[in-house]
């Protein structure tokens, strides 16, 4: 049995940059509504090592805060760390030379190459299009080597920005660099697969009124149909002799799975093996149970599952049998690739935030760590044609994504992209802390940001951090709004509460139908918890958060009475059944998972809904939501109107040329410095507030 000799740490690396970023800071410039901040010139941060917090002085008031330089230059510098490389997993060409990847390097969304050994990248596509909200472009070399494939909107007429319009699949091709528009469906064309002879795409999409699986010759562009099943059909895959295509079939509540195989023409239909309960949000984008991985012999099957109360990789043989779990444990795994030779498997395994790289022999054994980050995330790995590297992205709460690559012989990895910004951004920025606080019974682990020039004797503001979801989860990864308001002198904490990912099913499952109550009850608890830190002050702490974390700090505001003194809702659902009769299926599929159909139901809805107390808000808020592009909402702009019939203390703002969440980089910086403007009025002021309650919520 091969071993993998040795474990890499990448995550503190610190390799120079070898060409800069395209997003230089754009300069100084003055918070709207606030003059020029008193500059400190002689405080200086200490960010070589964790803040560790036990022995830290009593503090003087916040209104003595000095920060250490302008919110606008502020929010040029965290806006300047962006990843070089997209979304998508970076691809190995064929030949094992080169690798791939998405880049708006150019400017745009691009598609651009390097060298496996290193250097420059070169552009290959210069635009590529775009693609709908959550959905994939997933460039993928044809196993020839005569194309690049991927998916795009460019092809078809412009449609509204308010509408998602129609993708395609598109070609570029390696011989003469010319671009070819492969499929014609006028519809929207999901995940694809290339067929082991490169004479074949295997594609997922929506023309017939709901996810088929289709194919289509290349180059010719001959489309075939092969499943007509009124449940949705994705996630096709070849099987090595390209004879099968093995997919997902979903129900119709997108919660269970039959893994199907069927012939290259569509016939000769077979149930593999059946998932339940496996809810899957993104079924028609990046489905989250992910396409069925099929060994090199075509023997074997991966599949995703909770069957053990945790995200782990299970494996049955094609032709059928009883599955067997790969490599049990109380983690989530993610992303499980065969190496080419069929001699091992790679994830990447999440614990509390941190994800390394594994790789697990074939017939089973102990995994061993490939690439382990003290504080860090390894995502979208793949395996060189000759199965003897694997490349990767590495993040870190101060690094944006750039690409390595790993040797599996000795373990070495080699960064090959560097997107740190010019003017040594990183030494700037905060390493938080990951700490854990009781709330109820249950443990909720959360990162903590200290302000780095912060005064023996100060009392700082401080603000709570709600993510999305609300099944998603902060991971050891870079996030400019803490990184913003850290440095302006705001302690920040970011809680991983009940109803999220990464720890397990049954801490899941505690927030079902109890949105904006069960999970507020983790944010109010991580509130007290500041409050027992001698640095802040316990009369100057907000919350903020996007989408479902700005459901919850609508929730804080009208549940939580006195807990929090100033709240910022960026793009939040007040109205769950306003929201369940206007968006997309993904958003009714969801709730009805957490809630049960509306019909029957809502009480439920009302009561997860702040639109419906808005007259019990007591604290001052900021609404603020993106508008102008799909997918969008009228949901804030409802709950605006509700608080003002209230009369309550409120601000609110759209961004335009937005979808519902606002991510421009104009609109970011604007919207940092909006956000500052009204939490420096609420939260660093000499007026004492109404001490904190110590209960909440309707029972």
């Amino acid at each position: 049995m091969d071993c993998i000799p040795r474990t890499t740490d990448v995550a503190r690396a610190r390799t120079p940059a070898q060409y800069e970023s395209p997003l230089p800071c754009s300069g100084a410039a003055k918070s709207a509504g606030k003059g020029e901040p008193h500059v400190n010139r002689h405080l200086k941060p200490n960010l070589t090592t964790v803040v560790f917090l036990a022995c830290l002085p009593a503090i003087t008031p916040v209104a003595a805060q000095q920060r250490s330089e302008s919110p606008g230059t502020t929010a040029d510098r965290v806006l300047s760390v962006r990843s070089l490389v997209g979304a998508d997993a970076p691809q190995w060409s064929p030949d094992g030379g080169r690798l791939t990847f998405m880049s708006s390097l150019g400017g745009g969304s691009g598609l651009w190459s390097v060298s496996a050994e290193g250097g420059f990248p070169t552009p290959l596509v210069a635009d590529l299009g775009g693609v709908p909200f959550l959905t994939a472009q997933s460039p993928r070399w044809s196993p020839t080597g005569e194309w690049i494939a991927y998916v795009s909107n460019k092809g078809g007429p412009a449609a509204p920005s308010d509408q998602p319009g129609p993708t395609d699949i598109w070609l570029w091709s390696a011989q003469n660099a010319q671009e070819v528009q492969l499929t014609r469906l006028g519809a929207r064309v999901g995940s694809f697969s290339w067929s082991p002879d490169g004479k074949w795409i295997a594609f997922s999409g929506g023309a017939g009124g709901n996810y088929d699986i289709w194919k289509v010759s290349v180059p010719s562009g001959e489309v075939s149909r092969l499943t007509s099943d009124d449940r949705y059909e994705v996630t096709p895959t070849w099987a090595p002799d390209g004879t099968k295509i093995v997919y997902s079939r979903l129900d119709d509540r997108w919660v269970d799975h039959e893994i199907m195989e069927m012939g290259a023409d569509g016939r000769g239909q077979r149930l593999i093996i059946q998932e339940t309960d496996f809810f899957d949000y993104n079924t028609a984008g990046t489905p989250a149970f992910g396409p069925p991985v099929i060994s090199p012999d075509g023997r074997l099957l991966l599949f995703r599952s909770w069957r053990s109360g945790w995200v782990n990789y299970w494996m049955v043989p094609v032709a059928g049998g009883e599955p067997r779990a790969l490599t049990p444990e109380s983690a989530d795994q993610d992303r499980a690739l065969w190496s080419p030779d069929g001699r091992f498997i790679a994830y990447s395994s999440n614990h509390d935030g941190t994800h390394d790289l594994r790789v697990v022999p074939a017939g089973g054994g102990a995994p061993r760590v490939l690439v382990a980050p003290k504080l860090g995330v390894v995502s979208n790995f793949a395996w060189s044609p000759d199965g003897k590297r694997l490349t990767y992205l590495l993040t870190t709460p101060t690094r944006a994504a750039d690409l390595y690559v790993v040797s599996l012989q000795d373990g070495t990895s080699k960064q090959l992209t560097f997107s740190a910004p010019g003017g040594n951004v990183e030494a700037s920025l905060v390493i938080p802390e990951k700490i854990t606080y009781r709330s109820d019974s249950l443990t909720i682990h959360a990162y903590l940001y200290r302000p780095p020039a912060s005064r023996p004797g100060e009392r700082l503001p401080a603000i709570v951090f709600a993510h999305g979801g609300p099944t998603s989860q902060y991971n050891d990864t870079y996030d400019a709004q803490m990184q913003f308001f850290v440095r302006q002198g705001y302690v920040v904490l970011a809680p991983n509460f009940r109803g999220g990912s990464g720890y397990g099913r049954a801490f899941a499952d505690l927030n079902n139908k109890c949105w904006a109550h069960c999970d507020l009850k983790d944010l109010v608890a991580g509130a007290q918890y500041l409050r027992t830190l001698p640095y802040v002050s316990a009369t100057a702490i907000g919350i903020t958060g996007t989408s479902h974390g700005g459901l919850l700090s609508m929730a804080a505001a009208t549940f939580a009475p006195g807990v929090f003194q100033a709240s910022i809702p960026h793009g939040g659902t007040a109205d769950r059944i306003y929201y369940y009769n206007t968006q997309e299926l993904r958003h009714i599929k969801q709730a009805e998972n957490e809630f049960g159909p509306l019909k029957g139901n809502e009480e439920v809805y009302r009561y997860v809904s702040p639109f419906y107390f808005a007259r019990e808000v007591n604290t001052p808020m900021f609404v603020v939501w993106g508008e102008g592009k799909w997918p969008g909402s009228e949901n804030s702009k409802r709950y605006v109107a509700e608080l003002e019939r209230n009369y309550k203390v409120l601000r609110s703002k759209v961004y335009s040329g937005e979808n519902y969440y606002v991510s421009s980089r104009g609109n970011a910086r604007q919207l940092l410095l909006d956000m500052l403007d009204f939490f420096d009025q609420y939260l660093k002021t000499s007026v004492a507030g109404p001490a904190a309650a110590t209960t909440f919520g309707r029972q």
